[in-house]
């Protein structure tokens, strides 16, 4: 499709409120689904190097948020339609800056596997809830936008937490968690009232009254696998990197934030590239695409150690840390077209995949880097064996006349 084609979709302009609702939104993809759940990549060497926590402890300890991402996940809808969206996503801003402070304090496991939870029961229920909030007060020409626009927010929280770690490092761990809550207080501060007031009566569907067609269930129930097996491919990253960098290559803190900063500007990228490649070859292929250069990326993490492969392999991973999200949720709109509320029911359907399988892959590799020797190849190698097969998937399993 030609510039001049498409140049009147781009007509409408966004009012004040839309502006502060799309503000809103990447300050909740910022703190709550990035900040609260990857900064503590780039802190796990220093937890176990100043005997906070073991190094089996401090894994286990990041999968915690794994699990409370599942858990806000799956209720998030519900606790949202119990205190209304623009409620429930001010509350969990909140929890997750909560949880920034509670980390100082290392008082026991227990206590920091609670708020590791609680911070990622918080980024599950606004993944969940943040777009579906804010995009049906958004003109239809200017969604893409938007929903790139708040999902910039999860390659910028990488960014900055590379960034900053390091500096605030410099004065102590327990000050590091507390800089990185101010910055929470400052983001959720200003995206208080930026949240809309209600869902436009047009978006407003009971959860009973929506009903997904018999023939998208199929494609759909193969796209739920296939992100469900493209979250195990990305843990082993999400968790590791920096780890891996430092002590399992014996690589400087300063490297290993450095990697950290290269995967986070990828990321900031990421939503952009892919929205770019589905508008020319369309969401399906260019998912193909994503799983195959995520697989082939893990598995260079895994084999070699030369800068220039590692190099290549953060940035792939991530540009699709982000970038996955626009697609599959595109995706689900190709396979569940006209149907708003089924397409809502689609994405949240995805999203629990996604983080149940976050989940397990966060414990099972825990319990295998425990029981393995500290073997980071082995779970790059798991993690790329898991993004082959979802690729396989799409292939063998999904018709091609599908979609």
């Amino acid at each position: 499709m030609s510039v001049h084609t498409t140049t009147p979709a781009h007509k409408a302009e966004l009012s004040r409120a839309a502006w502060f609702s799309t503000i809103a939104g990447l300050c909740g993809s910022f703190v709550a689904v990035g900040l609260a759940r990857l900064a503590y990549t780039p802190l796990l060497p220093s937890l176990i190097q100043q005997h906070w926590f073991s190094a089996a402890d401090a894994v286990t300890l990041g999968a915690a948020n794994f699990a409370g991402y599942l858990a806000g996940a799956i209720l998030g809808r519900p606790i949202a339609a119990s205190l209304s969206n623009r409620t429930t996503l001010r509350l969990f801003m909140v929890v997750a800056t909560l949880s920034f402070f509670a980390c100082a304090y290392p008082l026991s496991t227990t206590w920091y596997f609670v708020w590791r939870f609680l911070s990622g029961l918080s980024g599950g229920a606004v993944m969940v809830l943040v777009a579906t909030t804010i995009l049906p007060h958004i003109p239809a020409s200017r969604r893409g936008f938007v929903s790139g626009m708040i999902f910039l927010g999860l390659g910028l929280s990488i960014t900055a937490s590379g960034t900053l770690v390091p500096e605030l490092l410099q004065l102590g761990l327990r000050e590091t968690w507390i800089g990185l809550g101010a910055l929470a207080v400052i983001l959720t501060a200003v995206s208080w009232f930026g949240w809309p007031d209600a869902a436009p009566a047009a978006a407003v569907h009971p959860a009973h009254e929506v009903h997904i067609g018999k023939s998208a269930r199929r494609p759909l129930g193969i796209l739920y696998g296939q992100y469900a097996l493209n979250a195990l491919g990305l843990v082993p990253t999400m968790v590791l990197l920096v780890d891996y960098i430092v002590r399992g290559l014996g690589g400087s803190p300063e490297l290993g934030a450095a990697y950290w900063i290269v995967y986070g500007v990828s990321a900031i990228a990421g939503p952009v590239i892919t929205g770019y490649a589905a508008d020319r070859i369309g969401f399906r292929a260019a998912y193909r695409g994503a799983l195959l250069l995520q697989a082939v990326a893990g598995i260079l993490l895994a084999t070699t150690g030369t800068t220039p492969a590692l190099i290549a392999a953060v940035v792939v991973l991530g540009i699709f840390t982000p970038g996955v999200v626009p697609l599959v949720l595109g995706r689900t709109q190709e396979i569940v077209k006209h149907d708003h509320a089924a397409q809502r029911k689609a994405w949240s359907n995805a999203t629990t995949a996604f983080a149940l399988f976050q989940a397990l892959g966060g414990y099972g590799y825990s319990y295998l880097f425990a029981h393995s020797g500290q073997d980071y190849q082995l779970i790059f190698l798991i993690g790329a064996a898991a993004l082959f097969i979802a690729l396989l998937a799409d292939f063998l399993v999904l018709k091609p006349k599908e979609a």
